[in-house]
C-alpha cells in the first residue's frame, strides 16, 4: 500500500473491510467527505469552475486540475500518493464511486487499453486501486453495515462490548467493490472507477450511464493487459455494448430498452442488496 504524502492522519488511510472487523469504524474526516454535498454547477459556455472544467474551459479535461493541484479541492480529493490522487466522482453513479487518477503526465491522454499494456506501470495502479478500494469499502460498511444480515452478529458484539480481537466476522464489504475503467472515457485523462456495484443514483440517467458500467465496456482492472486479439478493444465491439438491453447487475432481468422500468427495479435490487 503506498504511503498518503499529505497529512491528512487517519482520513487518508481510510479503514478495509477487514479492519472492520477488528474494530468499529469510527466517525472521522473521511465519513464527514464522503456525505452529500451542495450540488455543483454545471459547466457553462460562458462560466468556467476549476471542479468543472478543464484548462481552456472543456469539461472532457477537468480532471487534470485535481492531478496537478489537488490542493486546490480539499471537499473531493481524498488521498494524494507519490503516483495517484483519489478523489470522489462529482457524478457519482453508486452509493459509493471515486476516480484514481494516475499523475504520470506521459500516461494522461493515454487510452487505458494502451496504458496497461505496460506491466510496470500496471501493477503500481493496482497497488493503489486496491489501496483505494479498502477506503471506499470501509465508508460502504459505515453506510450499509447497521442494515446488513451479514454484518448482524458483529455489530451486537460490537453494542456488547466485546473485545476487537473476539468479535465475529462481518460482511465483506471489500470483495463487492468494483475496479475498472471505461473502453471509451468521456473524460480526457486516464482514470481508474472504484465503486460499489448498485447503481443506486440520480446520476444514473440514460442508458449509456448504465450500460458502461454493466457490459464488457467496463473492463476490470485484474483484467489487464489485454491480449491483442481482446474483443475489448475494438470500437464497433464497445459501442455495440452500449446500445445493448439492459440487464439487473444482481438478479440478471432483462428490460430491453425500458430505461425507466430498470431504474424502478434497482431501487428494489438496492433494499435487497443493502439487507443482504
Amino acid at each position: 500500500m503506498a504511503e498518503s504524502v499529505d497529512d491528512a492522519g487517519d482520513f487518508a488511510g481510510g479503514e478495509s473491510a477487514q479492519d472492520k472487523q477488528t474494530a468499529a469504524p469510527p466517525r472521522n474526516a473521511f465519513t464527514e467527505l464522503m456525505a452529500p454535498k451542495t450540488k455543483p454547477p454545471k459547466p457553462d459556455a460562458g462560466k468556467s469552475s476549476r471542479s468543472a472544467t478543464g484548462k481552456g474551459g472543456k469539461w472532457t479535461g477537468a480532471l487534470v486540475e485535481y492531478i496537478e493541484h489537488p490542493e486546490r479541492f480539499p471537499r473531493e480529493v481524498l488521498r494524494v500518493t507519490p503516483n495517484t490522487v483519489l478523489i470522489k466522482d462529482l457524478y457519482p453513479k453508486a452509493t459509493i464511486h471515486l476516480l484514481l487518477l494516475p499523475r504520470d503526465p506521459a500516461r494522461y491522454l493515454m487510452n487505458p487499453r494502451e496504458a496497461f499494456d505496460d506491466g510496470t506501470f500496471l501493477s503500481v495502479v493496482r497497488d493503489e486501486a486496491v489501496s483505494a478500494a479498502r477506503i471506499a469499502a470501509a465508508e460502504l460498511s459505515r453506510q450499509l453495515s447497521s442494515f446488513s444480515a451479514s454484518s448482524q452478529a458483529q455489530n451486537e458484539a460490537i453494542d456488547a462490548g466485546v473485545l476487537a480481537a473476539e468479535l465475529p466476522p462481518g460482511r465483506d464489504f471489500l470483495s463487492e467493490m468494483r475496479i475498472g475503467v471505461h473502453a471509451h472515457p468521456s473524460m480526457d485523462h486516464l482514470h481508474v472507477h472504484i465503486f460499489s456495484p448498485d447503481m443506486h443514483s440520480d446520476k444514473v440517467k440514460h442508458y449509456k450511464h448504465y450500460n458502461s458500467f454493466n457490459t464488457p465496456f467496463f473492463i476490470p482492472l485484474d483484467d489487464f493487459p489485454l491480449a491483442a486479439d481482446d474483443e475489448r478493444r475494438s470500437t464497433a465491439f464497445q459501442n455495440a455494448n452500449l446500445k445493448r438491453d439492459f440487464v439487473c447487475w444482481r438478479c440478471g432481468k432483462v428490460f430491453g430498452n425500458k430505461f425507466a422500468e430498470l431504474k424502478r427495479h434497482l431501487e428494489i435490487e438496492f433494499e435487497l442488496w443493502k439487507k443482504t
